[in-house]
């Protein structure tokens, strides 16, 4: 009996293990270049949009930054409709492909020095593209991950795509602090920074191969036609659903860009430690939240979504004006502190949020509600979150305005946990 279970186990895990590194690596790449562009905002600032001043330059580039973000429900759009319509494994191949080669088109871009504002341009064009890419990329490959583990491991198999995503910003600020470190600030200036965005390249092309083994998800076999464009009833039957996803994401939306991406320039601009002292703090804490979101994300399936939900919200409300403040020490390791502990409360959070969007929706429209509304959130409030920072610390002088509005966003997704329904362990809906 056991041989035979063995026998029968052994074909399924060998596809489900190959899907889940695939579902992970294309998150690896999205979220690689993201990283990169976070880190070499000041360097690309100045390049792009030169000014005598270093904060229009920096807030130019956190513009461009944006863009990408809010391209992202367009790409949602798109993504979501070849999801929902041709199938989960063409578009994720469609958005890593489209992914890297916007990347490696970034590292090729002359600067405004050499054609002036067409240098500009291209630069946020370019970024538009790849946010439509990102908005299709990490919730599909939630999705397909979903709807290919079983219920009771839902949890963990849905917190890939959030680990690749990790890795990614991991290796982005990683390569960057490592380049920069072996190179200089000069030569990172003038040269450097094109590198970690050609580099990107290889990573798309394995990305594309890796995916290519995938096998489609077997819920397309078990859902209806919608009878229209997905995007449409998205709207029309699940709005709420799709709200409520915009309201429960943004904690983790704005708490994540403003640690991660922000908080670089941050500490570069406004408390001079040298960018590569602030890179390997942001590294340090990145891997700090890898484990902290597989832990989470077990437990998810052990006690329930809304935990990991409440936590994060919670959490925030009570802990980031003084891991805030403990930034502000002279002392690396005080800094890293902080940004550990958040690493910790997003970690979770996103274990949690990632598979509870998903379980809220039907087979039909599953890839592009989730999209619509997990990229309003990040593409309206994630990626504008640098940007808006940037602005309210110069006008306030506050050096704690990004706290305040943190917290505003945390209120509103403890708002829409209250409301949420369980819904650990049970089949995802038809």
């Amino acid at each position: 009996m056991r041989q035979e279970e063995r026998k029968t186990d052994h074909p399924e895990s060998v596809p489900r293990f190959r899907n889940t590194l695939s579902g992970a690596f294309g998150n690896v790449l999205e979220w690689y270049d993201f990283a990169v562009y976070g880190t070499l905002a000041p360097i690309l600032g100045q390049l792009f949009f030169p000014s005598d001043d270093p904060f229009t330059s920096l807030l130019a580039a956190f513009g461009a930054f944006a863009v990408g973000y809010l391209s992202r429900p367009i790409g949602g759009v798109l993504l979501g409709h070849i999801g929902d319509v041709i199938g989960r494994k063409p578009s994720l191949i469609l958005s890593v492909f489209m992914m890297g080669c916007t990347t490696a088109a970034i590292g090729f871009l002359p600067t405004f020095a050499g054609i002036g504002v067409t240098a500009s341009v291209l630069l946020v064009l370019l970024r538009l593209v790849q946010g439509i890419s990102v908005g299709g990329e990490y919730p599909a490959s939630i999705v397909f991950l979903s709807e290919h583990a079983p219920d009771e491991r839902r949890g963990y198999y849905a917190s890939w795509p959030m680990f690749g995503s990790v890795i990614g910003f991991l290796m982005g600020s990683g390569v960057t602090a490592l380049l920069t470190t072996a190179i200089g600030d000069v030569a990172m200036q003038e040269w450097g920074w094109r590198l970690p965005f050609l580099s990107g390249a290889v990573i798309a092309i394995a990305g594309v191969l890796f995916r290519r083994g995938m096998t489609e998800s077997p819920a397309l076999e078990k859902t209806g036609s919608v009878g229209q464009a997905p995007f449409v009833a998205a709207f029309r039957d699940h709005w709420r659903s799709i709200v409520r996803i915009v309201a429960l994401t943004l904690v983790n939306a704005v708490g994540f860009y403003m640690l991660w991406v922000y908080a670089t320039s941050y500490l570069t601009e406004r408390m001079h430690v040298s960018t590569t002292k602030a890179m390997d703090i942001n590294s340090l804490s990145l891997i700090v939240m890898l484990p902290a979101t597989t832990f989470a994300a077990i437990l998810s399936d052990r006690i329930g979504r809304k935990p990991l939900l409440y936590f994060v919200s919670i959490g925030t409300l009570l802990l980031a004006w003084p891991l805030w403040r403990l930034m502000h020490y002279d002392d690396p390791v005080m800094i890293f502190l902080a940004q550990a502990g958040f690493a910790v409360l997003y970690g979770a959070g996103y274990a949690g949020l990632s598979v509870a969007i998903i379980e809220l929706l039907p087979g039909n429209v599953r890839c592009s509600a989730s999209a619509i509304g997990y990229n309003i959130a990040q593409g309206l409030f994630g990626g504008t979150t640098p940007l808006i920072a940037t602005y309210l610390v110069q006008r306030t002088s506050d050096d704690f305005a990004p706290v305040y509005y943190l917290v505003a966003a945390a209120v509103i997704s403890l708002l829409a946990t209250v409301t949420l329904t369980e819904t650990a362990g049970k089949p995802l809906p038809p």
